[in-house]
């Protein structure tokens, strides 16, 4: 069944190495193994994973592909940050940032992209709608 399987979120890069020293060294995840084809394997939480898999430059979407839940929202953007992560803001009618966190509803987003154009989004879930 699939409701009850690991699942692999792939991204495309046109830099595997490049971009596997981002997810690796900015964002702290675990590789975990290389494919033959390239691919490369990140070790995510619940037993989920991330694959950075060889394309063309331009392969990228203009929208968020994975969203990382968090406890603390700021604190992992301050980390972040002084790791080199450099987060979006938007001002636009239906979505604005305030210190780079956007708030909709129960849920506080922040989006940056990766080193090959990749969205990427950090978001908290809150209790109080705020």
């Amino acid at each position: 069944m699939l409701t009850a399987t690991r699942t692999t979120t792939m991204l495309p890069v046109s830099d595997p190495e490049r971009a596997s020293h981002f997810y690796a060294d900015l964002l702290g995840l675990k590789a975990v193994m290389s494919a033959p084809d390239g691919t490369r394997i990140f070790e995510l939480g619940q037993g989920d994973a991330l694959g950075l898999m060889p394309a063309e430059a331009g392969a990228q979407t203009k929208h968020t592909v994975i969203s990382f839940e968090v406890p603390d929202l700021e604190s992992e953007i301050r980390e972040l940050e002084g790791k080199g992560v450099k987060f979006a803001d938007y001002d636009l009618p239906d979505l604005k940032t305030v210190n780079h966190i956007a708030v909709m509803g129960s849920e506080k987003a922040a989006w940056f992209c990766d080193t090959e154009g990749n969205i990427l989004c950090l978001h908290q879930l809150t209790d109080n709608g705020a």
